[in-house]
């Protein structure tokens, strides 16, 4: 199916307020703290100049973990892909996963025991050579932010649509890190699905191929078995869903990584949207089809929280 028939078109998209509430929580807290220059500050602390490399030239990476329950899961693993992340935009991770997670959870205790929290550790370069675009490494800085940031209920969902845009090759962007710069990208394909009338786009990659959403990785359900994207560089294998794709799997649900089109999902009997932000969020309608929220996304969830508690 030629890959212009799904796609919308981007000329005649009008620009529409943003209803996207699960998926552009990224700096909503109202009660923030940052980790900056070797301690904690209440507030959204200022961290960059007006002439630091960062600023200007886009060199931030970050990632962002959850606190919900009383409990941080995968903590560790969001902290090791920032290093990750750091070194693969030429830049020098100034501390220790250890060290990340021991800060993480020492900010953490600002906050009552029950409350939601986003854990967004970051790195960026200050300085760089006049001669060359990428930032001197060893002017790397790091921070880390807290927010208050609610975990959405059970009953949350997305809608979904196809979008003009697509996820780049790694030999286009930088799509092998959690960067910064990446994300205006991403909120093209949102508005463009918000002015359709959808909270979310469902995006494929410069092949015509299923990659994800355009905050998260996607799962679909087909005669009782799943089957996602396989990785295949133009998106990130998140964290959230390698864990899912493992707790299925004890479950005892066959889950397949392959090559998914757009049809497959319009064909799907269920679909469901797996991120840090929700963890599970069920689509409930894809263009103009409807869908429920399945039993796979329930057991998805609750798979997950049951991990989440036990550990």
């Amino acid at each position: 199916m030629p890959a212009e028939r799904f796609f919308l078109s981007a000329q005649t998209v009008t620009i529409a307020n943003c209803s996207t509430e699960l998926d552009l929580r990224m700096a909503v807290g109202n009660n923030i703290f940052t980790y900056f220059n070797g301690k904690w500050e209440k507030g959204n602390t200022p961290i960059m100049g007006a002439a630091d490399h960062g600023t200007w030239l886009g060199t931030l990476v970050f990632d962002g973990a959850r606190k919900f329950n009383g409990v941080t899961p995968d903590l560790d693993t969001h902290c090791e892909r920032a290093n990750q992340s750091a070194l693969a935009m030429g830049l020098r991770p100034t501390l220790s996963v250890t060290e990340m997670v021991d800060i993480a959870l020492e900010g953490l205790e600002n906050y009552p025991a029950d409350e939601a929290v986003y854990i967004r550790p970051m790195y960026w370069s200050k300085e760089s050579d006049p001669s060359v675009v990428g930032g001197d490494p060893e002017s790397t800085q790091f921070c880390l932010c807290l927010e208050n940031v609610p975990m959405p209920g059970e009953d949350a969902s997305m809608t979904l649509c196809p979008t003009s845009f697509c996820r780049p090759l790694l030999s286009m962007q930088l799509v092998n890190a959690k960067a910064a710069c990446l994300y205006p990208h991403n909120a093209r394909m949102l508005r463009e699905a918000n002015a359709a009338g959808f909270k979310n786009a469902i995006v494929c990659d410069a092949l015509g191929n299923v990659a994800e959403t355009a905050t998260s990785n996607i799962m679909m359900v087909k005669d009782g078995e799943i089957f996602t994207p396989a990785p295949n560089g133009t998106f990130l294998n998140g964290i959230t869903r390698k864990r899912m794709t493992h707790l299925l799997q004890n479950a005892g649900k066959l889950v397949h990584e392959t090559t998914l089109s757009i049809d497959d999902f319009r064909t799907a009997d269920e679909i469901f949207a797996t991120g840090n932000i929700a963890k599970v969020t069920p689509v409930t309608q894809l263009e103009d089809r409807n869908l429920q929220a399945g039993p796979i996304a329930k057991l998805a969830r609750e798979a997950y929280w049951d991990w989440a508690a036990s550990e």
